[in-house]
């Protein structure tokens, strides 16, 4: 196990980390997450000792690293950096060879076990393609192979990257990644730096967020990653959901909101959505309109959306019929505006309220406008109850459009 504890550390007279304590185990991938500046990379130099702490120790199995000399310490842990240069045009198995300095003797040179143990590391890697090949030669891709090869080489306990897909295209960016992941199979501690927050949410078991130098937050990726913590770190609003493909976060940035135009500041519109079918239209009108949206279920994607934008809405329980309550809430904010949307949602029981609303919107002269993009057939769960709301609101009244375009087209003329 990797420990570190109370560290502090600067740069002259400037502090970049504070109170930083953490554990990483075996078998695991530790993803290192923050902004710009927030003391990624320098956390990942204090604990290989390039960066000596101020305060505090960086332990492993329980020994201070800080006493450890150079030698001992490279056959313990390794680091991939950031950027990989050489100044000479070496071949790709001779800069994987270079890993093995920390086992050999002064004046020593490598032998058939080296050699073995350098072969073995590019074939995990799947880089034994380019053993001969001169290191100038190779794309970034491959040189980031071979870099990681000449790590694991050294047979190290644990593994440091920095941000170790910059610069790759997306197929070598997975390739690594999937490597890093295989390699905590080995029982490899890896602490790798991430600049996507979607690539450390796939593959990180465990997260750390900075900011300014300080952990915000350090669990498990589900705990990290919230919308409150990005938030708080990153001045960004997002959704985050769980992919059911991946069975990983995924999370998606939500515009900051422009200044309305006063024009239109006065017309209220009211959106009646569900099922993700109002997050494009509230995107598309909370810039020019003021909006409120009800009755929403909470974890729908329109929920989601709405909390994000900052819409007033009116939310009922997962998986709950509208209730009582939230129905003349939702009645109230209908009241209060000048136009209803009807989004083309899904209709079950749990939100067929949600029509009885707008016929009581027609009722009370409101102009509802019902987006048709989807014969109503298709959508209806209710036994075709919805089905027949939907042929009263036509009856009544209600502008039928049949799509979003259109809808806004009309708008427009307001």
């Amino acid at each position: 196990m990797l420990s570190v504890e109370e560290i502090d550390a600067y740069y002259g007279n400037v502090k970049v980390l504070e109170k930083i304590n953490f554990s990483a185990k075996e078998g695991k991938l530790l993803g290192i997450i923050g902004p710009n500046g927030s003391g990624k990379t320098t956390l990942l130099k204090v604990i290989s000792k390039i960066i000596k702490p101020s305060v505090g120790t960086v332990l492993l199995n329980e020994f201070d690293i800080s006493k450890m000399g150079k030698r001992e310490l490279a056959r313990k842990m390794a680091v991939v950096p950031q950027e990989s240069s050489t100044s000479f045009s070496f071949t790709a198995m001779e800069i994987v060879l270079m890993g093995r300095t920390p086992h050999l003797k002064r004046f020593e040179t490598e032998g058939l076990e080296d050699l073995e143990v350098a072969k073995r590391c590019m074939k995990l890697t799947n880089c034994s393609n380019l053993a001969e090949r001169q290191i100038d030669e190779l794309s970034g891709g491959e040189l980031q192979k071979v870099i990681i090869a000449r790590a694991l080489a050294q047979e190290p306990k644990v593994l440091l990257m920095d941000e170790p897909t910059s610069h790759l295209d997306i197929k070598n960016q997975i390739e690594i990644l999937e490597l890093m992941k295989r390699l905590t199979d080995d029982r490899l501690i890896v602490i790798a730096v991430f600049h996507d927050l979607n690539m450390a949410s796939r593959y990180c078991e465990e997260l750390i967020l900075l900011k300014e130098g300080k952990i915000v937050s350090f669990g498990r990726t589900e705990e990290v990653l919230t919308s409150e913590n990005i938030r708080n770190v990153f001045d960004i609003s997002t959704s985050i959901k769980r992919d059911p493909l991946t069975n990983s976060l995924s999370l998606m940035v939500i515009p900051k909101k422009k200044e309305k135009e006063k024009i239109k500041e006065s017309l209220r519109i009211h959106i009646i959505c569900g099922g993700g079918s109002g997050s494009i239209l509230m995107h598309s009108l909370d810039e020019e309109y003021e909006i409120t949206a009800g009755v929403i279920h909470e974890l729908d994607t329109d929920f989601e959306v709405a909390k994000a934008l900052s819409i007033d809405m009116v939310s009922e329980a997962p998986f709950s019929p509208i209730g009582d309550e939230r129905y003349e809430e939702n009645l109230d904010m209908i009241r209060r505006s000048d136009i209803v949307i009807i989004a083309n949602m899904p209709v079950g029981f749990g939100n067929i309220k949600n029509l009885y609303a707008a016929i009581s919107a027609i009722e009370d002269k409101k102009e509802v406008l019902i987006i048709d993009e989807t014969p109503i057939e298709e959508r209806d769960f209710t036994d075709g109850e919805a089905t027949e709301i939907f042929k009263s609101l036509r009856e009544d009244g209600g502008i039928f459009v049949k799509d979003m375009h259109e809808l806004l087209d009309r708008l427009e003329n307001y």
